[in-house]
């Protein structure tokens, strides 16, 4: 079980990297940031596979999505300048809640 975590957090990671470079390589013009993108989502999906050996898929996609939103969302604002408003937040936040709703109550995970 601990490693299925391990490999989620691969994942989301390597999601946020190549996320992160897909910004940056301006629709796929340049040509470090958009090979960076590639491999990045690459592993993010082979990690993510591995994760789906232990963890239920709508578990792993909500922990995989909710996290990566937040911080890419942090990225944005930090590296892009993007400002996010209150609907955002707002939508940002029930997102974290919903994260953590289904990992201390739900019964579908691997508890």
């Amino acid at each position: 079980m601990g490693r299925s975590y391990i490999f989620l957090a691969l994942a989301i990671i390597f999601e946020i990297i190549a996320t992160t470079f897909l910004k940056k390589s301006e629709e796929f013009s340049k040509l470090v940031p958009s090979v960076v993108t590639v491999i990045g989502y690459a592993c993010a999906f082979y990690f993510l596979s591995l994760t789906l050996r232990q963890i239920p898929v709508g578990i792993t996609y909500a922990i995989w999505s909710g996290i990566g939103i937040v911080f890419i969302t942090a990225i944005g604002v930090v590296a892009f300048r993007q400002v996010p408003d209150l609907p955002a937040i707002i939508g940002i936040a029930l997102i974290i809640i919903g994260v953590i709703i289904i990992n201390v109550f739900s019964k579908m995970g691997t508890h």
